[in-house]
């Protein structure tokens, strides 16, 4: 039998024999909560209870949390936002699952411990969310909720993730009806003079993000090659206004249309001509779309000045973002591959391409149906 330790340096922990002949390690652990407290393990040699140190000191070297008592979602939640989410994800994901966490999961399921949380929990939870809210609005806090019992189940706070044996609230996905040509014609007649026509031209007829349009800088525009880069997007996240990366994380280029070059050239220009007339001058890194002050335009009021232009214009009200939806339609409808229509609008699959922003027109429908008639009047023998 090896020689036993009779005392472990510093921090290493404690092995004990107790008075009913079994032996007790003992190990200060890191808590989900960010404070320290002892940990206790039991074992019937003392061989047993040092494996059972170490694998403790292990964790504590790596910054794991080891509860010492049964910890509450309540309690688990607010350590996972700020540990996990908040390092590694962007803050408008950090901040939506503030949100779910705030309202609905912390005050509807907080009280329950984790490893006591089953799926007739989350199934009566998430029936009776979607009851006071909408199944949309269940279906992402069950997302959120999975999100989070998956990261205590690497902390292995958890054995299993109750909340992926649930089955998500069935949502009834919202028919988006983009404009046809014409109406993209209408609109673009009306907000010709708008001092955001440029921006709605880039919206349309390259189908960027709200965010991209108005994180979009000077120095991303080269009008002589006749191309962008898409690497910023401007946000709103609790009153405060920030630049970020693109959803994706990666710098797009993209050639321009005529039509925006044409567009961002006399943009360019009354910019300058405001700038001189205030005494400024439009520095090459500045936002592309600013107020006459030279700040940046909120992307709130993008949405708002579409809006107003398309009741000016007699057109059906559609959201900004659905002239993604448009351009997607149009880029399809004229025979571009899929493909390539994925990396204009920066999606990262090409699933959501074909499955969410193609919406088919009715004359594309009629050409390609048209086919079978030709197909099916040839007779047999005939070629």
């Amino acid at each position: 039998m090896p020689t036993q330790r009779k005392r472990n340096p510093n921090g290493a922990g404690t092995v004990t024999k107790r008075k009913d002949g079994r032996y007790q390690a003992a190990v200060y652990v890191l808590q989900p909560d960010g404070t320290r407290a002892r940990k206790f393990a039991y074992g019937k040699s003392w061989a047993e209870c040092d494996a059972k140190r170490r694998v403790l000191l292990t964790k504590v070297d790596q910054g794991l949390p080891v509860p010492t008592k049964s910890t509450k979602l309540a309690e688990w939640l607010p350590y996972w936002l700020d540990n996990v989410i908040k390092p590694r994800r962007k803050r408008t994901t950090y901040a939506k699952y503030e949100m779910h966490t705030r309202l609905y999961l912390s005050p509807m399921l907080g009280s329950h411990r984790l490893e006591a949380l089953g799926p007739r929990h989350i199934r009566a939870f998430l029936v009776d969310l979607a009851g006071k809210t909408t199944p949309a609005t269940a279906k992402e806090a069950h997302r959120v909720l999975r999100t989070a019992l998956t990261a205590a189940c690497r902390e292995e706070l958890v054995g299993r993730n109750v909340a992926a044996l649930v089955e998500p609230p069935k949502v009834v996905s919202r028919e988006t009806s983009p404009w046809s040509l014409d109406e993209t014609l209408r609109f673009l007649q009306e907000a010709r003079k708008d001092p955001l026509y440029a921006a709605f031209v880039l919206g349309i007829a390259m189908g960027l993000r709200r965010g991209e349009v108005m994180g979009l800088r000077w120095s991303d525009v080269d009008l002589d090659k006749r191309e962008i880069k898409v690497r910023h997007q401007l946000q709103r996240i609790r009153g405060e206004l920030y630049e970020d990366t693109t959803k994706s994380g990666k710098v797009r280029p993209i050639p321009l249309p005529l039509i925006c070059v044409a567009a961002l050239r006399w943009h360019r220009l009354c910019q300058r001509a405001i700038a001189e007339r205030n005494g400024a001058s439009v520095a090459p890194d500045s936002y592309v779309f600013t107020t006459r002050s030279g700040r940046p335009v909120e992307p709130r009021n993008l949405s708002r000045s579409f809006a107003r232009l398309s009741a000016a214009a007699g057109l059906r009200p559609i959201r900004l973002h659905d002239t993604r939806h448009g351009c997607a339609t149009l880029l399809v409808a004229a025979g571009v591959a899929p493909r390539v229509v994925m990396e204009i609008l920066g999606h990262s699959q090409i699933s959501i391409t074909m499955d969410v922003y193609t919406h088919v027109t009715s004359d594309t429908q009629r050409e390609a149906i048209s086919h079978m008639d030709r197909l099916l009047k040839r007779r047999p023998g005939r070629e």
